[in-house]
């Protein structure tokens, strides 16, 4: 015969592992998240674009040199943003920023600086002051993608950021005919691949019309070998490494 004493002893035993399974429950549950993050998001980041430049702007500065450049190492960053198939939501893009940019690892030649798309016609990128970067950069959901006007479209697009290496060096000359620019330029000032390497990292947020999602990214640039290679290109598909959370 049970005693009323026995039934109670059986009744917390049952209560206490029954608690001790669901902090289980929820504990696998947070490691899951921390490592996968969100799985099924309404829109995705499904690609991501990297083209490094070598370009040598012309100096302002009155010279008597034929050719009379700064050179700069550029990195043009495009985000692709689309729909998840496997997503039925009808949420729309309401806006993707870029911000927190940290210089991780700064080069030993030039210095770093970011830039938006220029919003006027002629140049994708401009050196003006007027589109550096500073804090934030944010794209507005829109009909399409239009990086003269910062948005993206509402159903997916486009989003471009560009690191550039400014002022890695200066090179003057009257012996040159004429002047490529790609990885020509830095062996002309002996700027070499190791001297302006640098990292960087930023954090990258999809805003939808319900939620907030938020990862960080982070690139080694340039992303090949200016020593060997006149410019270079990197596309990323293998999003596994970047883990979105909701904010």
């Amino acid at each position: 015969m049970i005693t009323e004493k026995r039934k109670q002893t059986i009744k917390l035993i049952v209560s206490v592992a029954i608690l001790v399974l669901l902090f289980i429950f929820v504990a696998i549950m947070m490691i899951k998240y921390e490592v996968e993050g969100e799985t099924n998001m309404p829109y995705k980041l499904s690609k991501i674009v990297v083209i490094g430049t070598v370009e040598g702007l012309e100096t302002e500065t009155d010279t008597d040199k034929k050719w009379d450049f700064d050179i700069y190492q550029n990195n043009d960053v495009y985000f692709y943003i689309d729909k998840n198939e496997n997503n039925s939501s009808d949420e729309l893009i309401k806006s993707v920023k870029i911000s927190n940019i940290q210089i991780t690892s700064a080069p030993q030649k030039g210095i770093i600086k970011t830039y938006m798309p220029n919003s006027s016609a002629g140049r994708l990128y401009s050196y003006d002051e007027e589109f550096l970067v500073n804090d934030k950069l944010e794209y507005r959901g829109g009909a399409e993608s239009s990086s003269t006007n910062l948005e993206i479209g509402s159903q997916g697009g486009v989003a471009l950021i560009r690191f550039s290496n400014a002022d890695i060096g200066n090179y003057a000359s009257d012996k040159d005919k004429e002047i490529v620019h790609n990885n020509t330029l830095l062996k002309k000032i002996e700027a070499t691949n190791e001297e302006i390497k640098f990292s960087i990292s930023c954090d990258f947020t999809i805003e939808t019309t319900n939620a907030k999602y938020q990862t960080t990214i982070s690139l080694n640039l340039p992303t090949g070998n200016l020593d060997e290679e006149e410019n270079c290109y990197l596309e990323k598909t293998d999003m596994s490494d970047i883990i979105f959370k909701r904010e």
